[in-house]
Parts: structure tokens; C-alpha cells; sequence
């Protein structure tokens, strides 16, 4: 049944006639129903400006009689493929891409049903427009581009409503929060009230790629504030014009968030997104075993990353051979070592006698007797006594390349936001170590890649093993450039969490997933140089994923307790198509 408010009836809308899974109810036990047709309330005009109930001109007869909607319509009845067609002529049309983005918000904004049609069934072509590196730019622009608000913004002036923001948003039917304080947006820093374009895209690529239905999503800003000089000084800004908010009143503000949300959704998974280095690995490990959440730029970015190093190497047992030298230290670096880490079962030294793992940031090689050194950065810290050993000096300790020669690295990982960031020395330096060097440049987006590939492909006499973090034109030289994306891991993690009702979602579920990862790359594609599979196989490898993850979670107690048998149509059941259902009168 569906009562007409998108989000706030009995069972989630399924296209394929089978039974639907709503999970937690009021009584916390979950619901199914038949959900063949769907029971609408609306009429005319209310029905047509419902974007999660409108079909536009493939409302059929019977429901143009049902719903007056006679008149407020061309009188063709149109299919949805032919619907579909219309809207890529549509946004094919466009010759900018924000202006794409702008043209399939619009279609998001007015049918959310056909909008995911033409993402699901294009999303090679449309995920650089939905998300990197395109969205960076509806980040920075934000202001100047804003149509009508999806999601919430929540500022320090309403840390005592926060719970009637929240039921008001998303009734009591949102199941997974995707939220950011818009502090480091991308590579591009502190964006303010713009980082909302940020959830917003991440949780359409839930909706396309897992199947997790619109309505049970919810985008959420934490906007407090911006020390952006551009933003504070544009008269057009609409976020909190504000310093940002730091130290003791940040802290008691996200903590107000937190409680709201346990009160307000109870069970909901939160993905904690783009926050800053230090508070996002904070903010990560104090509420992780409080509420089921994640970071995806901390436990994505790793387990995207060491699913495409599994998959270069053929297993953990080959990768325990490579030296891995870090470029950029903050959450996503650190990320990708512990996850890394973990699936090397703690190898940290290289026979004894030296570092397996090297990190270097702005101020150079992250040892253990740096100034100021993080506490999340010491587990990753090396002993500089072994480098001074090898002949290095202390100034040469911020020089990439006379730790490459110290290390031999195997694998350069970048994760610095700045381009060219990657040397040609650098990286022939790596390259003379192994016959097929891993070579990643991953920040986002493209404008701020470390090395582009066809420079990586020459100074490695193309036998480098190459992937970005944002999509480049392939093949490169007849190469294929694989994209270490994390919408490979997040969407099929958090499908997982949602059918099993996680109580905490582990760095296990991550590893488990970077495994899947790795074992969805074909051999022919490995070959023709892709550790990573294609962005069009995103849906079943979001399936496979989820079905792994919900194991996992039930063997190691933190999930249901399912049959084996049971876990396959389980997560079946929860991945919405989008295809229209007919409609009844209510």
C-alpha cells in the first residue's frame, strides 16, 4: 500500500511483482506486502507534482480517468523507453557539462522514476556528470545554480529542532543518511552550503546502482559555517554565512545530530562524508559503534584501492611482495594503509629491515619523530633512523624521489588533491623496482589527478598498472585505464548493512567487499592492463557485494542471523528497479 507521500507508506514500491521489504516499522519488525499496484491518494496537479509518483505522459487511460488527469497532459500515452529517449536527446543536447547536471536534476526533481531509468541504464555515460568531477563544479557553484532544495541543512541555529527537521524531512521511513560538514568537498576544500550536491549525488548512485529506493535516502549538510572568503563575501551564498564552527560547540552540534538521528531513525545507516582529515577519522571512531555508520573516504577509498591492487596481483599472497609508497596522509591515505593493513595481516617491515608502507604529506616522510606529529597518522609513521642509515639527510626527507630509492616501492599512491604531484623521476624511479609497477593517481577530480595516464603509460615504457580516481578518455595507447571509484564498494556496503540490519558496520564488511571487488575483474580486462571493472556493471557488482557483506556480517555477529539459502532473495527483494507500477485509487 502507499498512502501518496513519497517515503511514508506501508512497503516500498518493487517494479517486479514480488514481495517488497520495508524494514523497521514502528514495532521494529519488518513489514511485506504484495505491492503490484500501488494505492495513490493524490489527483490532477498534486499527483503530477509528486516526483516519486509522477510518470509524466506514461500515465496509461485508466489512470488519466482514475486521477483526472485529463487535459493536464499531451493525449499520447508514452512508454517509459520512449521516455527515456526523449530525455537523453534532451541532456545529449547540452554542450556543457553543469549544464547536464543541471538539465538531470531537473528530470530528478519532476519524475525521480524515469530520472533513475536514464542514469541506471547510462551510467558510464552520466557518472562523471552525477558525480565527480562534475559535481565539484555544482559544488562551487551551488549558490548560482540552485533550483529547489533536496535533502536538509542543519546550522548551529537549529541544535534544538533538530529532531522535528529531521521527521519533517524524511518522515520515520529514511533508512540511510548521507551527511557532510562540507569541509574538504572533493579536492576543492571547504565549500560551505554547496557540499550538499555531495549527498545528494552519492545517494543517487545508491538508488542506481544497489536499487535502495529514493524514498528511504536522505541528503544532510551540517552547514557551520565557511572560513571561504569567496563564499562569506558573495552576496548571492545561501549557507550559514558564518566563521566555521570548531572545537567544543562543533563537537556538541554533531552530537546533537547523532542523538537525533538514533531517536528520529533508529536502525538508519549514516555515511559520514567529506569531512576533513582530522575530524573525519574522529568523527569515525567515536560514533561508529554507537550508530551503524561508515566513512567512505576513509573505509571506501581503502577498500576500492586494495580491491584493485587484489585484482593486479591475483591475491593477498602476491600483493604481501609489494612496497607501497604514499603520496598525501590525511583520511583517504590513511584509510587506504589500514584497510591495506589489515588485508596484509599487519606487514609492516620488509624482511625486518625496513618499511613496507611510506607516507609522505606537505611536510615530508610521516616518521616517528616529526613535530606535531597526529595521533592518526603515528601507526603509519616510519623510523627515520632506517632512512638515515640508507645515506638520506634531513632534507631529504620531503623529496618523493630519494625515498623512492631508499623504499623501491612497487606501488605509488596519491591522495594529495594537487596535480603533477607525480614526477617523471618519481616515477620511472618506481617502475625500475617491478616489472608491472601499480601506479594510482586517485584525487578528485580530474583537474587535481597526481599524473595523467598517457604521462604514467610513457615514463613506465607502458608497463605501469594504472588507475584514477576521476574517469579519463580510454583507451589510453590501447590500454584501459581502470577508475578506482568508490561507488564500486559504498553502494553494495550499504545495501548489505540495510538487509541485515547491522548494528555496526565493520572494516571486515570493507575487506569482505574489496575481495568481491577484486573477483569481479575479468581476465580479458586485466589483461588489456583495467584493475578495475566497467562503470556499467556497477549493478550486479553492487549485488554481489551486498550478499557477501550481509554474510559476513551474520558470521561475525553483527548482522541477522540469516539461512544461507535465505541471504540471496533477501537482497534481491531490496533492490528497487526503476519501472513504473500501475495505480489504484486510495
Amino acid at each position: 500500500m502507499w498512502d501518496g507521500h513519497a517515503g511514508f507508506g506501508t512497503c516500498v514500491p518493487s517494479n517486479t511483482g514480488r514481495t517488497a521489504l520495508w524494514p523497521g516499522t514502528a514495532d521494529g519488525q519488518p513489514r511485506c506486502m504484495p505491492t503490484d499496484a500501488v494505492l495513490v491518494a493524490e489527483r490532477g496537479r498534486a499527483l503530477i507534482g509528486q516526483p516519486l509518483l509522477n510518470k509524466g505522459t506514461a500515465f496509461t487511460e485508466d489512470e488519466r480517468d482514475a486521477f483526472d488527469l485529463h487535459g493536464l497532459l499531451p493525449p499520447r500515452v508514452s512508454s517509459i523507453d520512449e521516455q527515456v529517449a526523449l530525455e537523453l536527446e534532451h541532456v545529449r543536447r547540452k554542450e556543457d557539462d553543469l549544464e547536464r547536471y543541471i538539465g538531470l536534476a531537473a528530470l530528478q526533481d519532476r519524475n525521480e522514476t524515469l530520472f533513475y531509468r536514464v542514469l541506471a541504464e547510462n551510467l558510464e555515460e552520466f557518472l562523471p556528470i552525477v558525480y565527480t568531477p562534475t559535481v565539484g563544479r555544482a559544488c562551487t557553484d551551488f549558490s548560482h545554480i540552485f533550483r529547489r532544495p533536496r535533502g536538509v541543512w542543519i546550522t548551529p541555529a537549529d541544535i534544538g529542532r533538530i529532531d522535528e527537521i529531521l521527521e519533517t524531512a524524511g518522515g520515520r521511513a529514511t533508512r540511510l543518511i548521507v551527511v557532510t560538514d562540507n569541509e574538504r568537498i572533493l579536492g576543492l576544500g571547504d565549500q560551505g552550503a554547496g557540499g550538499m550536491a555531495i549527498p545528494v549525488g552519492k545517494l543517487a548512485l545508491y538508488s542506481a546502482a544497489a536499487g535502495i529506493y529514493p524514498a528511504l535516502t536522505l541528503p544532510v549538510s551540517l552547514d557551520v559555517g565557511t572560513d571561504r572568503r569567496e563564499l562569506l563575501d558573495d552576496p548571492l551564498y545561501l549557507g550559514y554565512r558564518a566563521p566555521r564552527l570548531r572545537g567544543e560547540p562543533y563537537d556538541r552540534m554533531l552530537e546533537a545530530f547523532v542523538e537525533s538521528v538514533r531517536r528520529v531513525f533508529p536502525g538508519a545507516i549514516v555515511q559520514w562524508e567529506d569531512f576533513k582529515q582530522h575530524n573525519a577519522l574522529r568523527v569515525l571512531d567515536r560514533y561508529r559503534h554507537r550508530l551503524p555508520s561508515f566513512n567512505d573516504d576513509i573505509q571506501g577509498t581503502g577498500a576500492v584501492v586494495l580491491g584493485g591492487l587484489l585484482a593486479a596481483r591475483g591475491g593477498v599472497e602476491s600483493l604481501r611482495a609489494d612496497r607501497f609508497l604514499f603520496l598525501g596522509a590525511g583520511a583517504a591515505g590513511i584509510g587506504i594503509a589500514r584497510l591495506l593493513e589489515r588485508g596484509l595481516e599487519a606487514r609492516r617491515t620488509r624482511n625486518g629491515d625496513g618499511p613496507t608502507i611510506a607516507m609522505m604529506d606537505s611536510h615530508g616522510l610521516v616518521h616517528l619523530d616529526r613535530p606535531g606529529l597526529g595521533a592518526d597518522q603515528r601507526p603509519f609513521a616510519v623510523d627515520r633512523a632506517w632512512f638515515s642509515a640508507a645515506g638520506l639527510e634531513e632534507r631529504d626527507l620531503a623529496d618523493p624521489l630519494a625515498i623512492a630509492r631508499v623504499l623501491q616501492p612497487t606501488v605509488l599512491i596519491g591522495t594529495t588533491g594537487t596535480a603533477g604531484t607525480f614526477s617523471e623521476g618519481l616515477v620511472r624511479e618506481v617502475a625500475r623496482h617491478s616489472d608491472r609497477p601499480v601506479i594510482l593517481p586517485l584525487s578528485n577530480p580530474s583537474d587535481r589527478c597526481e599524473a595523467l595516464p598517457e604521462d604514467l603509460l610513457d615514463w613506465t615504457s607502458g608497463k605501469a598498472l594504472i588507475a584514477t580516481g576521476s574517469p579519463f578518455a580510454m583507451p589510453v595507447d590501447s590500454r584501459v585505464i581502470g577508475q578506482a571509484n568508490n561507488v564500486f564498494i559504498f553502494p553494495g556496503v550499504g545495501l548489505g548493512a540495510l538487509v541485515a540490519e547491522a548494528r555496526e558496520v565493520t572494516d571486515d564488511a570493507f575487506l569482505t567487499a574489496a575481495e568481491e571487488l577484486a573477483g569481479s575483474v575479468s581476465a580479458d580486462r586485466l589483461a588489456a592492463g583495467g584493475i578495475y571493472p566497467a562503470i556499467g556493471d556497477l549493478r550486479p557488482i553492487a549485488r554481489r557485494i551486498a550478499i557477501a557483506v550481509v554474510r559476513r556480517l551474520r558470521d561475525t555477529g553483527y548482522g541477522r542471523q540469516f539461512r544461507d539459502e535465505d541471504i540471496e532473495p533477501a537482497v534481491d527483494r531490496a533492490m528497487w528497479t526503476p519501472a513504473y507500477q500501475p495505480y489504484q485509487r486510495a
